[in-house]
């Protein structure tokens, strides 16, 4: 088996990232992380995944901050996983991969799943990336610069909050 790449040095942040979250195993996970699961034997059971994968994953994840391990909601001796704020950060990447997932792999005649508000019941919009100005941009419409400054990075939602 070849073994990872670890990717922490890396100057591109996909790279980085990868890290944690850059097997489909992990994104099946965060996934069912927001859908309520929490426990070893739910992922297991819903995912299909092997234990040693299962649980491998799960420390990765917990490793990285991005799932948490709790006492068990229910007071027994069980461990529960839950989204921390970094994991739940991640929901807009969930939602790019389902819409895109809904777009490129589902038939015209299947029935695909609708992301949908609960307070209007209506579909969500499709993510679109937006310049300063409103305009909707593309690929070619950006590029990836670096600052010379370290401190000019957008500051993360835990962040401002930790401030």
């Amino acid at each position: 088996m070849v073994k990872r790449i670890c990717h922490e040095g890396e100057d591109c942040p996909v790279a980085r990232s990868l890290d944690a979250i850059g097997d489909w195993w992990s994104l099946l996970i965060i996934r069912d992380a927001f859908d309520g699961k929490r426990r070893f034997g739910e992922f297991q059971k819903n995912i299909g995944v092997a234990k040693n994968i299962l649980a491998a994953r799960l420390r990765n994840l917990v490793a990285h901050g991005i799932l948490d391990m709790v006492p068990a909601s229910d007071g027994s001796a069980y461990q529960d996983y839950v989204l921390t704020q970094k994991g739940r950060d991640l929901f807009p990447v969930l939602v790019a991969i389902t819409q895109w997932g809904c777009t490129y792999f589902y038939d015209a005649r299947e029935n695909f799943p609708v992301m949908v508000d609960k307070v209007s019941g209506q579909p969500v919009r499709v993510l679109e990336l937006h310049a300063h100005d409103g305009r909707l941009l593309d690929a070619d419409d950006v590029t990836l610069t670096f600052p010379t400054v370290k401190t000019a990075r957008k500051k993360s939602r835990a962040d401002t909050e930790a401030a």
